[in-house]
């Protein structure tokens, strides 16, 4: 099989929006295609089980779960074309440097997750990711309050938004969470 060039594509968005849907169409296309594929998720995220990716919708894909960026490396096989990670914000900064790694060896680096935490802020090593992505597509959800396009994701607790100084990291699915556009976006104790 010819060597191909390496590239980094981004899917990003709020929670809700069809992310890992959209990484997993990526990957099944890459499959149809014979590409030499495998999937990574970061450990924390269980909610779907440990060893795959998985939507809302049901969608899912067999994953490999690592607990750092830099493991990623350690199971990368020789002939794998295509790399794919999804909930990507809950990795390290050396995800970036594994990004970028992975597509100057020719491989197709294929990335989904947050661009904005709670507070509607930049999460983790998504604007790095962002900037250096060759393709980057960010989906939208719909706000759960009025119905308009959705680019932010809600933390609820006990039905109430959660105050700007929760924790960042709570991982979780429609019981703590819902999409929200700009101007139902409430984020308690924010100083703007």
């Amino acid at each position: 099989m010819a060597q191909h060039a390496g590239h980094v594509e981004v899917i990003c968005g709020s929670m809700f929006s069809g992310k890992t849907e959209e990484l997993i169409r990526r990957v099944r296309r890459a499959c149809i295609a014979r590409r030499n594929v495998q999937v990574f998720t970061p450990k924390i995220d269980t909610r779907y089980g440990t060893n795959r990716v998985a939507s809302h919708n049901g969608l899912d894909f067999e994953a490999i779960p690592v607990d750092h960026a830099l493991e990623i490396l350690d199971h990368v096989k020789p002939d794998t074309s295509v790399v794919a990670i999804d909930e990507v914000q809950f990795f390290d900064e050396q995800i970036v440097t594994v990004a970028e790694r992975l597509a100057d060896k020719g491989m197709r680096v294929i990335l989904a997750g947050l661009d904005m935490d709670f507070r509607g802020e930049p999460f983790g090593p998504m604007p790095a990711l962002l900037c250096r992505a060759d393709e980057v597509q960010k989906l939208h959800a719909i706000c759960m309050v009025c119905g308009e396009e959705a680019t932010r994701t809600q933390r609820l607790v006990n039905g109430e938004p959660a105050n700007y100084d929760d924790p960042i990291i709570l991982v979780g699915a429609a019981e703590a969470y819902e999409a929200r556009c700009r101007a139902h976006h409430i984020v308690p104790g924010r100083q703007i």
